[in-house]
């Protein structure tokens, strides 16, 4: 044990408040150089750029393994050095709440851009919604697949959750490896469709929305599988206990959110919108 370690040992056991102190950690800096690297090499890619495509893959791939990291240092304030004391996971529910709070706005701009465009179409797209040449996708092919599959992994997630709680083991794992594995499938059958697409996000504002919309909850699809994975692997490694899990409930908040979510794009741009 080094000096720093038992310096953070003694004042962890003399301290007098219930909240965490936070050491000195180089990935709030890291993850702004690598966030910046992947917004600029997108930016470079989209423009075709030399190289463009390459920068964006590595600042993807930094990004990730810094964040690895960093979740790696957290997880470890949790499980072994006791720093997630009842008070700094109240703090960091809610946290986690305003977060998802702010996702609701965006999704609010996309879901406002939609709206805007589907319900007064302008002369330019024949004054139709669709627009004149487009051919919308069956709402009641993959669309209704991935709606089922999407809900049953929330029940899924929801069963391993109360499993977990209950201190079912077997079921907690069972509950969320089905969710992991649900999940996977939807993403694979929203590239089959993506892939399928009769028109592009450049044919016109409803190609434009349908991918802005259904891409940016792509997006948080695969975060939330990540999210449930990395609690997966917990669950497996005793991390978590029935009255210790707060990483994990708000992983299934997130995912909840997505499913909430998912129905508005079935119910507005998938059906009503086609």
């Amino acid at each position: 044990m080094n000096n720093t370690n038992i310096i953070t040992t003694q004042r962890n056991k003399f301290q007098a408040f219930p909240f965490h102190l936070v050491e000195q950690s180089p990935w709030p800096l890291v993850t702004s150089l690598t966030l910046l690297t992947t917004t600029t090499s997108a930016v470079a890619y989209f423009q075709g750029f030399a190289y463009g495509g390459e920068l964006l893959l590595l600042g993807v791939l930094l990004t990730a393994s810094v964040m690895a990291l960093w979740f790696r240092d957290v997880t470890t304030e949790a499980t072994y050095l006791g720093d997630h004391t009842s008070q700094v996971q109240s703090g960091l529910s809610l946290g986690f709440i305003l977060f998802v709070i702010s996702e609701v706005m965006a999704f609010f701009s996309v879901f406002w851009a939609f709206f805007h465009s589907s319900l007064a179409p302008t002369i330019e797209i024949g004054g139709t919604w669709p627009p004149v040449g487009i051919e919308a996708l069956d709402p009641f092919a993959i669309p209704l697949l991935n709606t089922i599959l999407l809900l049953s992994s929330g029940a899924f997630v929801t069963w391993g959750h109360h499993a977990l709680i209950q201190g079912n083991r077997s079921g907690a794992i069972v509950g969320t490896f089905i969710t992991i594995i649900l999940a996977i499938v939807f993403t694979a059958l929203q590239g089959v469709e993506y892939h399928e697409a009769p028109f592009s996000f450049a044919d016109s504002v409803y190609g434009t929305t349908f991918f802005a919309s259904t891409g940016l909850h792509g997006m948080h699809v695969i975060v939330g599988t990540i999210f449930i994975l990395v609690g997966f692997a917990r669950i497996i490694n005793y991390h978590l206990t029935d009255a210790h899990h707060n990483g994990f409930e708000a992983a299934i908040l997130y995912w909840h959110f997505v499913d909430v979510v998912w129905i508005f794009l079935f119910i507005s741009v998938y059906y009503w919108g086609s």
